[in-house]
């Protein structure tokens, strides 16, 4: 009969490769090693021949920067807690994308979590954050009503706290240039849909909307303003008020939307009733995602610059971090009119 052997594998020990062997392998200080391979301010001095001699050697070697030890040797973590509405959904996403660009770019670490505006579940995520060390806090899309212990940037933050920067649109000029385009089309009927009561801009929009719609010579109907509820990030969200807008048989010629999610959604409900867009009804949306311009027709939308607004989210906070900026309470970015296929000139009522 047949025997195996068992066989033990040996695990071979890995090697960790420090810095200080690194800087003795190139004969440099560790100090001058150091420099370069955290590109440091100190970089700058040394010359670029230099330079490239380390950062092949550490390649050569196989040397991993210990994060904990330097943790560790200069009291600090460089990492920042995000804390989100949603992970994943098309407008925070874009955010986050600016704010790890610029955070990498800068060699600091971020901690992403999603609170979907549960008060329990953001106090409770905010309170692990700073047990794991975070050095700034960036929050989208979420209400801070207290003053904040780290350096603190809220995207679509509205409130004035201490110690928070809030980085914000100009609602007042998004609002007129969606609202005049659709004058100049010749809409006077026009519907909207309101974002949802939790949701950071919503009170700050309707009321840039309303004062511009009576500016602009334009009565909003009552019954042609429908509130968002729910946490769709989907069209779906938006498909059931296109369907009860029109349920309610008051003719209006375009709708304007919170976002460009219900937007979208709304425009599905308006051409499975057999409405054409932008022939029978105009649809202007709010954000431009990436999605817009891919919808059938494409969406005339406001553009929030939200990529950019992450990455200035991003260095507003490592700059209090780093405290090489005073405390500012507010930045306002600028929106943009995308006109696209979705608008037109109305039909005749």
């Amino acid at each position: 009969m047949a025997t195996s052997k068992s066989t033990e594998v040996k695990k071979t020990p890995r090697i960790t490769v420090t810095l200080k062997a690194v800087a003795q392998h190139l004969g440099l200080t560790a100090g001058t090693v150091s420099a370069v391979l955290n590109n440091s301010s100190a970089a700058r001095s040394i010359p670029e021949h230099t330079r490239k001699r380390i950062l092949a050697a550490a390649r050569e070697l196989n040397y991993r920067p210990n994060f904990l030890a330097r943790s560790l040797r200069v009291q600090r973590t460089f990492s920042v807690g995000v804390i989100a509405e949603e992970i994943g959904d098309a407008y925070g996403g874009m955010v986050v994308n600016g704010i790890e660009e610029y955070l990498s770019e800068n060699r600091y670490f971020f901690f992403t979590v999603a609170h979907r505006h549960n008060p329990k579940l953001l106090e409770t995520y905010s309170e692990m954050l700073l047990a794991r060390g975070i050095e700034g806090l960036i929050t989208i899309d979420t209400s801070i009503d207290a003053p904040a212990l780290l350096p603190t940037v809220a995207v679509a933050g509205h409130q004035r706290v201490e110690n928070v920067t809030n980085i914000v649109l100009d609602h007042r000029h998004a609002a007129q240039l969606a609202l005049r385009h659709l004058r100049e089309l010749g809409h006077t009927r026009i519907a909207f849909l309101k974002g949802q009561q939790d949701s950071s801009d919503s009170a700050s929009r309707w009321a840039a909307i309303q004062q511009v719609a009576a500016e602009l010579g334009i009565t909003i109907c009552p019954d042609l303003v429908l509130q968002l509820e729910g946490r769709e990030s989907s069209p779906e969200l938006g498909c059931p008020y296109g369907k009860a807008l029109l349920a309610r048989n008051i003719p209006f010629t375009a709708l304007f939307a919170y976002n460009d999610i219900s937007a979208i959604g709304a425009m599905r409900a308006f051409q499975e009733a057999g409405r054409r867009i932008p022939q029978d009804i105009s649809i202007v949306g709010f954000d431009d995602i990436s999605l817009a311009s891919f919808s059938i027709p494409t969406l005339t939308t406001v553009r929030q610059p939200l990529l950019k607004m992450g990455r200035i989210a991003a260095q507003t906070v490592i700059d209090r971090i780093e405290e090489r900026a005073s405390f500012v309470a507010e930045i306002a970015v600028e929106p943009e009119l995308v006109v696209r296929a979705s608008t037109a000139a109305p039909p005749c009522l």
